[in-house]
């Protein structure tokens, strides 16, 4: 049976860092817009910041659908699964903000994530988590992990930043459904 806790503990915090790929979701208010689901990895992309809030370094990639779905409506949900040891998923309910290199709060939130590469990186994604939630997860599979891939790293460092501008204004500006994601950059 699913726990719903009060707050991100120490023992949630570590499983959530513990943790190589996670899942992001979220939806645009028109009933008939695009439901979006990301898988997230890469080691030291994931901070939690508190009791209620947690991060994520996010990188320029093929679409900006939850970064539009944060600027309409903030709503947010985080899946954590369990793949090694004992099962369990942990859900983390939100709202979410975007922080674009160029907002003041940038350097201060990069500075929680030990990824160090800055080519690619679009924005860190703060969700103020409202409600904490776990499930038994008997029915992910185990597997092992053998590494992040790098090949997103290997992308990004062929390109410079003005790549990276065009890219934003080309392919970034709006998600699928039409909404606003980045501005020029």
């Amino acid at each position: 049976m699913g726990k719903i806790y009060d707050t991100i503990d120490a023992r949630l915090t570590r499983f959530l860092l513990d943790q190589p790929v996670f899942f992001v979701g979220s939806a645009p208010l028109a009933g008939d817009g695009h439901v979006n689901v990301s898988p997230k990895g890469m080691s030291g992309t994931f901070a939690v910041l508190g009791e209620h809030q947690v991060a994520y370094l996010d990188y320029t990639g093929s679409g900006a659908e939850t970064i539009a779905h944060l600027r309409e409506n903030g709503r947010v949900t985080m899946m954590f699964c369990a793949f090694g040891g004992p099962p369990k998923i942990v859900r983390l309910h939100g709202r979410g903000r975007v922080v674009l290199p160029t907002d003041p709060d940038f350097d201060g939130l990069r500075s929680h994530f030990p990824k160090e590469r800055v080519q690619g990186q679009r924005a860190v994604i703060v969700v103020d988590v409202h409600r904490v939630s776990d499930s038994c997860g008997f029915s992910v599979p185990l597997m092992d992990l053998r590494g992040d891939r790098d090949l997103l790293d290997r992308y990004h460092e062929r390109h410079d930043t003005d790549y990276f501008d065009e890219y934003h204004l080309t392919r970034n500006a709006t998600s699928i459904d039409g909404l606003p994601a980045l501005p020029g950059m």
